[in-house]
């Protein structure tokens, strides 16, 4: 077969005719690259840089973090409201297509996502913030968070039983709230700590401006919130791969 003609028949086998098809197409790519860098940086943060910076000393650190650290948090805390911003357009498109086939309503759907799931960012926030006795040990927040986690699961699929909603439905609905909550973890505790904490150490490398003490139960709660967004991917990658591909909710 000729280039020309094998050109001719891959575009008329690969090019759907549906422009609605390839706009959806284009946003789950997006939401895939996205999420690949994303939890990539994530796992690099939690797998790798946390034991490295504990081998470093305080004026190799006063090196590393002020030109390290700002380019992967850049990278990391956009690639995650990409992420997400593609993954809630992808997601409104499903629960719009389930609501017009069962006759229910898209917007209660939407409205019970983002209520269950930043209520439930709420209740994680608030036990990380004191960071003292119990709740500074790791062990006890990742109990009370799978605890918070599972009845906040449990409360979006409740609410949305009323028989329309598809397995994919309510799998992306838990996924992607998991999704939703480490994102408010990545820009409203990790990168707003660790902006001040680059900042602390460039000044101290630089000026040998003294780092304030509080820079240790600050930098501990980001590490928590890190800790627990490597923990939540787990079971969102199971619950997004799940949507397409495992069925156990809903028609």
């Amino acid at each position: 077969m000729a280039i020309p003609q094998l050109l001719a028949t891959l575009a008329d086998n690969i090019i759907p005719p549906d422009g609605n098809a390839t706009v959806w197409i284009i946003v789950r790519w997006i939401h895939f690259v996205a999420g690949i860098t994303w939890i990539g940086l994530l796992y690099f943060f939690n797998l790798v840089n946390v034991p490295f910076m504990k081998e470093l000393d305080a004026a190799t650190k006063g090196k590393v973090i002020p030109s390290l650290m700002p380019r992967a948090l850049w990278w990391f805390r956009w690639a995650a409201l990409v992420t997400v911003l593609a993954g809630l357009a992808y997601f409104g498109n499903i629960v719009g297509a389930d609501a017009r086939n069962g006759g229910g309503s898209a917007g209660s759907v939407m409205a019970i996502f983002f209520l269950v799931w930043t209520v439930v960012w709420g209740i994680l926030y608030a036990c990380l913030v004191p960071g003292k006795g119990a709740l500074d040990k790791g062990w006890v927040l990742a109990v009370i968070y799978a605890i918070v986690v599972i009845f906040g699961a449990h409360i979006f699929l409740h609410w949305n039983s009323r028989g329309w909603e598809s397995s994919r439905l309510l799998s992306i609905g838990i996924g992607g709230g998991l999704g939703w909550v480490m994102m408010l973890n990545v820009w409203g505790v990790i990168w707003r700590i660790q902006k001040r904490i680059i900042q602390w150490t460039k000044d101290n490398a630089v000026n040998g401006t003294p780092i304030p003490e509080q820079s240790k139960r600050m930098a501990r709660q980001a590490f928590l919130a890190s800790r627990t967004n490597a923990w939540l991917s787990l079971p969102m990658l199971f619950f997004m791969g799940a949507a397409s591909h495992y069925p156990m909710f809903g028609k």
